[in-house]
């Protein structure tokens, strides 16, 4: 008689500590930012930390490029609208709470049907396949108005039926615990796929498709279901916005939205699994404080994302973990006047960029207004000699400096790896 034996895999302590933090994160981030702006710019973050992880399950988990994204993301905001209308309207019995549920499973259908094709190729023609996709359900938003409602959308309202424990979501505080209540629960329930042996192949099918082949895996279906996973929690995501904003526009599945999730998930870094949450708070930020600052923030939106592109491809997450390591080993307070030498220098050179970007928009959009502009305070007068001179001298100045410092910086970060690696091999020859 063979004798049983069990085994324990030890508490991760580490991981424990850090979805703590992140719950504590959500339920403190009202309490420390009350203004009615920042509960609904943390509102839209937690919406956009459950699309862009929706959408990192196909960039940077299973490699499959979208353009279209938008579509499920948004077809669950219709379903979830069309829903809340049913609600009030007397026809469906659903809580208001369990609304996201129904965008979920709008988005999980949409995905069914469109990703059948979609994922029956790989690599750029998957990409031309989505941005074809995307285009075709946008312009079909024009053509069906009964479902899409037109240019005006369809409206709902959240507050319907009794109050449960005085929860009516009529206030927005507590819409933001219903977002960060769903939020939550769809990250750890995607960081769980990860550890799946589905997700270890994706992982494997991203990285090398023939040998997945070769030891006898369908690639096609492992696409298939994770796009179909995606596109649940993408549905998610739209319905909370749906209950959210209490409007839903055709916008929500045109190809800005897409753009927006793609641009923002590589931003935050596509190939770790809290990229796309920091991805997500710097769309909101570039979405509302940006767009609101500037007629012009897609243009810097673009120079951020090229300049990212060219020196941190990993995204931002790639550059906090690199920090941590040299953190580890101590190193770290080596750094800090040369990265406050890098951030002025670069606050320089953007002062004297953006001077002269503004001044053209407002000689382009705004010439009826006059020459005479404010900036930061400052009157500005577009054409005058001085305000071009000005900004073109605090360019240079600032690129000079940035250059300066920059160099230095390198050979800093250069000795430090090397003392790194030393301490490597010495703590391995203990």
């Amino acid at each position: 008689m063979s004798k049983s034996t069990y085994s324990f895999k030890p508490i991760n302590l580490g991981r424990w500590v850090i979805w703590t933090l992140f719950a504590l994160i959500l339920i403190a981030a009202p309490h420390l930012f009350t203004s009615s702006l920042a509960l609904t710019m943390l509102s839209k973050m937690g919406i956009a930390i459950i699309v862009c992880l929706s959408y990192n399950m196909l960039l940077g988990q299973g490699g499959m490029l979208s353009f279209g994204h938008a579509v499920y993301s948004g077809m669950g905001a219709f379903g979830a609208i069309h829903a809340l209308v049913k609600v009030s309207d007397g026809a469906w019995n659903i809580p208001v709470s369990l609304i996201p549920f129904v965008g979920g499973a709008t988005g999980l259908v949409v995905a069914a049907v469109l990703g059948s094709v979609t994922t029956k190729k790989s690599g750029t023609i998957f990409a031309m396949i989505t941005m074809g996709i995307g285009a075709l359900v946008f312009s079909m938003s024009l053509m069906l108005p009964e479902f899409f409602g037109g240019e005006g959308g369809i409206s709902g309202n959240r507050v319907i039926g009794e109050p449960v424990m005085g929860i009516t979501f009529g206030p927005q505080i507590q819409v933001y615990y219903l977002i960060a209540l769903y939020c939550f629960v769809c990250t750890v329930a995607m960081f769980a796929f990860t550890r799946t042996p589905l997700g270890r192949m994706l992982n494997a099918v991203r990285d090398n498709p023939e040998r997945v082949e070769f030891i006898g895996y369908d690639t096609q279906r492992v696409r298939y279901i994770a796009f179909m996973i995606a596109g649940f929690f993408a549905g998610i995501g739209g319905g909370l916005h749906a209950l959210n904003d209490e409007l839903v526009t055709a916008e929500v599945v045109g190809p800005e939205y897409s753009g927006l999730y793609l641009l923002f998930t590589f931003l935050g870094g596509a190939l770790f699994f809290f990229g796309p949450i920091v991805g997500a708070v710097l769309l909101v930020f570039a979405t509302v404080l940006l767009h609101e600052m500037t007629k012009a923030w897609l243009l810097y939106l673009g120079v951020i994302f090229l300049m990212m592109v060219m020196y941190a491809p990993g995204g931002v997450a790639s550059l906090i973990l690199m920090n941590l390591r040299v953190a580890s080993f101590g190193f770290l307070r080596k750094l800090w006047t040369s990265y406050l030498a890098l951030a002025g220098t670069a606050l320089v050179v953007l002062l004297g960029v953006s001077v002269m970007v503004e001044m053209v928009y407002h000689i382009k959009l705004n010439e009826v207004l006059g020459p005479l502009m404010t900036y930061q305070g400052v009157e500005l007068d577009t054409h005058g000699v001085d305000a071009w001179v000005g900004s073109i001298f605090i360019t240079l100045t600032g690129v000079g400096l940035f250059e300066v410092a920059r160099r230095k910086f390198v050979a800093q970060w250069s000795q430090i790896q090397e003392d790194i690696e030393a301490e490597i091999r010495r703590r391995e020859s203990l």
